[in-house]
């Protein structure tokens, strides 16, 4: 029997489909996000979760016109599978393929682009908003993740949807997780909505009642008196206080409610929210029994659900693992996560310092501001944010970390590409975000020995203090059982000759190019000093000033974008030191790099040994001839 699946281009195939055939359909999905994700990786518990909430949306509403806005947008390829791109979807995070996330520039029906949390309802609002303006008619629909509903800008929208517009749905797909099982107040509440049993009839008791006695009147009358029962069963239905009618919860998983819950529900000129309950990994057992794993994941089996084991430790597990040492003999260390205890691993040191232990959910600013409280108390909180994600604190860092000097440790994981997910995760900016704030130092190790080293130097810093370290696995160097020290600002000269003609200083990931660049400039008969770094801020200025006056270039390389990164500090140094030695820098352009395999992306852009000794070809060139001018006898 042939796919449904595969004669579907447009959301008008789905809408021309028997509701009967719809449950088929979704089978026919899953079975695709298992298949193509198992070679690619990616998101599979999360769109697992979604497939017929997102059918049910196809069904009644009509995109282009009608605008989606999906928080996060990881559990969208269920929407793209459904908008045109079942044709490419076997590409999807795959150099040049689709890409994981929502984009605009992907297709029409991509109403807007993300890729961190709690963006939908802000978006949406702006966008139902700009339509009233216009005078028109279409439907706005925000769908979000509960997750998204412990992040404050969430709820910055809903102070302001009510106010604003007469006309926009927010769906709240409830599975209790994010990456890992959601935390705090939000997440009880939303689970005492769930297990009421008496909040649970509700709705239906009030639907009965009004098709019992008709009329405008009764419809006015049984409103009043569910929201009297509401308020006896919960203290607040938070939603309905902020202006927004609240419906559900209702099945997310029964299509045939979901389609007839949406045709009544875009006829409604207020804002409401619909409340749907999902499980995560639905239809796939091991996403299933390993929720975390599977929310984002590299290949695996599509059997089993097994995946290759790594042959080393990651970054980010010499982190935690080291934070778990740490932690066994300073009493004062605490360790904070914003919902990202697997991917930052520090669920690896919850389980051996549960007490020292905080995620505060998707919660980047409050979690710096929590951090600089418990500093102020004489603690020293070591705050595992993302590089991308940490983005969102600028503002606390600045004012509540740095301003006070207090020893906040800010350990910010995939510092440099997260090649597959793309330009949203990419952790290019943070060296120039970073370094012109007072008071902060910045490292960044070579390999998984020396980020222990830069873990335990933190500790002992009396202000704040950040480590950029890159997603997966280092070069593999042991790590030593006990740590130590690196003195603050000061570089680490790994190799030199008796007349070094370049001077190369690397910046962690980066300095086994800086070693290739030296054995190709070795092979042409060049002497070069290898420099690791160390330090994005302070720079080593005594080894920089040294070079700088005895070799004919300097060559930077470093995983962060050029504009205002360590190629730029350096160039700042030379100019305050009145040295004028040629600077060559290799680095990420001034543009958003799309997904694909970090060497392929290097390749493209320049970031190689190879382009490396190119771009230095001409000032060595220069040099050599002005030395031949000298040395030559005069007549």
């Amino acid at each position: 029997m042939a796919r449904i699946l595969d004669g579907i281009d447009s959301p008008e195939q789905v809408k021309q489909l028997p509701i009967a055939d719809l449950e088929r359909l979704a089978g026919e999905i899953r079975e695709e996000l298992v298949t193509v994700l198992s070679a690619n990786g990616g998101h599979l518990g999360p769109n697992l979760g979604v497939v017929e909430l997102t059918i049910a949306l196809h069904y009644v509403f009509q995109t282009p016109a009608d605008q989606f806005v999906f928080d996060v947008s990881h559990q969208a390829y269920v929407h793209k599978l459904l908008t045109g791109r079942r044709g490419r979807f076997s590409t999807i995070r795959t150099p040049g393929g689709l890409n994981g996330f929502m984009l605009r520039t992907e297709s029409p029906h991509d109403a807007y682009g993300a890729g961190h949390a709690g963006t939908a309802l802000s978006a949406a609002l702006g966008m139902a908003v700009a339509r009233d303006k216009s005078g028109g008619k279409e439907h706005v629909v925000a769908l979000a993740g509960d997750a998204a509903f412990t992040c404050g800008v969430t709820y910055e929208a809903l102070n302001n949807i009510a106010h604003h517009t007469k006309r926009l749905l927010v769906v709240l797909n409830d599975n209790e997780w994010s990456i890992d099982k959601n935390v705090g107040a939000i997440a009880s509440y939303l689970n005492r909505i769930v297990t009421s049993p008496a909040y649970d009839g509700l709705h239906d008791r009030t639907a009965k009642f009004v098709e019992r006695i008709g009329g405008k009147m009764a419809l006015k009358m049984a409103r009043r008196a569910e929201e009297a029962a509401k308020s006896m069963l919960l203290p607040s239905v938070i939603f309905e206080e902020l202006g927004l009618r609240y419906y559900g919860p209702i099945d997310g998983h029964d299509i045939s409610t979901l389609i007839k819950t949406f045709e009544f529900l875009k006829k409604q000129d207020r804002p409401v929210l619909l409340h749907v309950l999902t499980e995560k990994g639905r239809g796939f057992e091991p996403a299933i029994r390993k929720q975390k794993k599977f929310h984002g994941l590299g290949p695996y089996d599509p059997e089993t659900g097994e995946t290759k084991p790594l042959s080393q430790r990651t970054y980010s597990e010499v982190f935690a693992d080291t934070l778990v040492k740490l932690a066994d003999f300073n009493p004062r260390i605490v360790a904070i996560t914003a919902a990202m205890p697997n991917g930052t691993c520090l669920d690896r040191f919850q389980t051996y310092h549960k007490d020292k232990y905080f995620d505060v959910g998707i919660a980047e600013e409050h979690a710096v501001i929590f951090a600089a409280g418990l500093a102020v108390r004489g603690f020293k909180p070591f705050c595992a944010i993302y590089s991308t994600f940490l983005q969102r604190a600028f503002d606390p860092i600045v004012h509540d970390v740095c301003l006070q000097n207090l020893p906040v440790v800010f350990s910010m994981d995939r510092g440099g590409l997260s090649a597959d997910d793309g330009p949203t995760h990419h952790g290019l900016f943070d060296i120039s975000y970073l370094r012109g704030i007072p008071n902060l130092v910045h490292m960044v190790p070579k390999d998984e020995d020396e980020l222990a080293d830069m873990l335990f130097t933190a500790m002992q810093w009396d202000g704040p203090i950040a480590i950029r370290y890159p997603r997966g696995v280092g070069p593999g160097t042991p790590v030593k059982d006990v740590p130590r020290a690196i003195p603050i600002g000061k570089a680490e000269l790994l190799e030199h000759g008796e007349d070094d003609r370049v001077a190369i200083f690397a910046l962690g990931a980066l300095v086994p190019m800086a070693r290739e660049v030296a054995r190709k400039l070795e092979s042409q008969g060049i002497s070069a000093a290898v420099i690791n770094a160390r330090f994005a801020k302070p720079l080593d200025v005594e080894m920089l000033e040294f070079y700088a006056r005895t070799v004919d270039a300097i060559l930077t390389l470093e995983d962060h974008v050029l504009a205002g990164g360590f190629g730029s500090a350096v160039l700042e140094e030379l100019s305050n030191l009145g040295l004028a030695t040629p600077v060559v820098r290799i680095g990420w352009p001034d543009r958003f790099i799309e997904h694909g395999k970090v060497e392929a992306l290097r390749a493209k852009y320049g970031v190689t040994a190879a382009a490396a000794v190119e771009k230095l070809r001409p000032y060595l060139a220069r040099t050599e001839g002005a030395r031949q001018a000298i040395s030559a006898p005069t007549l």
